[in-house]
């Protein structure tokens, strides 16, 4: 990306213009230092003028990183595009699921370790639990400023964090003034959720724990980012094994495809010519 040309109007406004026209020199303009790009075997991950958290900017080097491996071994066309913005196209995306789906191996967990997997986690296993909440909602849209937005929702929640429990209802006039959701007329109140009335990365956050009031932390999910209060909760009955070992089965699967995703990262971050991003990196196949 080219440097921006300099603007002759801002010159002369500065400039210590002299009043022989013989020594007619401005004073000249500092050129702005660009942001440092990050590339992956050459490929850029950002244009000069955008400024990334750093972690965007792992995601989308990690999205780079399968897109060329799908694109080696023959799951992509060699003429798709790679994505400054860090959007790939429909094709990137299934020949990356494509690819995942070939190269992970996930092993079946064992009966003796969903056992153990369920007596550690007894809450993630009851039926009938319920959360009656209220969040302010700052939705992730195509072209939103993320480091801007997650800003604005730190400092939502640092200001209701302060009000809380307080006779001063600062949650609900920010759901009211902030969230992006329409449940911030009713200053942000959901009512009651069970876990399956709402996304899962959103579910995991509420369900299986004992916290009540502001969360101490933001929520994430496919929607944005939530500034979330537990307001009352009901904890449901405990299942024994027997009754959910599908359920434990799943979690522990999802767990190893997680550490396999982690691992399968490392290595091909390991193979690159890695610029301008620190990235986990390792030279050899990682055992599970």
């Amino acid at each position: 990306m080219s440097v921006e040309s300099v603007d002759l109007r801002t010159i002369a406004a500065t400039a210590d213009w002299p009043t022989s026209t013989a020594t007619l020199t401005p004073t000249p303009t500092p050129t702005p230092t660009p942001t440092r790009v990050a590339r992956i075997n050459g490929v850029a991950l950002n244009l000069e003028a955008e400024a990334l958290a750093p972690e965007a900017l792992r995601q989308r080097a990690y999205t780079e990183l399968l897109r060329q491996a799908a694109v080696r071994d023959g799951q992509l066309d060699s003429d798709d595009a790679a994505a400054v913005d860090g959007v790939v196209s429909e094709a990137a995306s299934q020949a990356i699921d494509a690819w995942l789906e070939a190269e992970l191996r996930v092993p079946e967990p064992s009966e003796e370790a969903c056992r153990r997997h369920h007596a550690a986690h007894p809450a993630r296993y009851r039926t009938g639990e319920q959360v009656r909440v209220r969040h302010v909602l700052f939705s992730v849209t195509p072209g939103t400023d993320v480091v801007a937005l997650r800003n604005r929702a730190e400092t939502c929640l640092l200001d209701v964090r302060c009000h809380d429990g307080t006779a001063s209802d600062g949650f609900g006039r920010s759901a009211r003034e902030l969230s992006n959701c329409p449940s911030g007329e009713q200053g942000g109140e959901l009512g009651w959720l069970k876990p399956d009335d709402c996304a899962p990365e959103f579910a995991r956050e509420l369900f299986g724990h004992v916290e009540v009031g502001v969360l101490p932390r933001l929520v994430h999910s496919r929607f944005g980012l939530h500034v979330v209060e537990v307001l009352e909760r009901e904890g449901g009955v405990p299942q024994s094994f027997e009754a959910v070992p599908g359920a434990v089965a799943m979690a522990l699967r999802q767990q190893a495809w997680v550490t396999a995703l982690r691992q399968c990262l490392q290595v091909l971050a390991g193979q690159a010519t890695v610029e301008g991003i620190d990235l986990d990196a390792a030279n050899t196949p990682l055992v599970q």
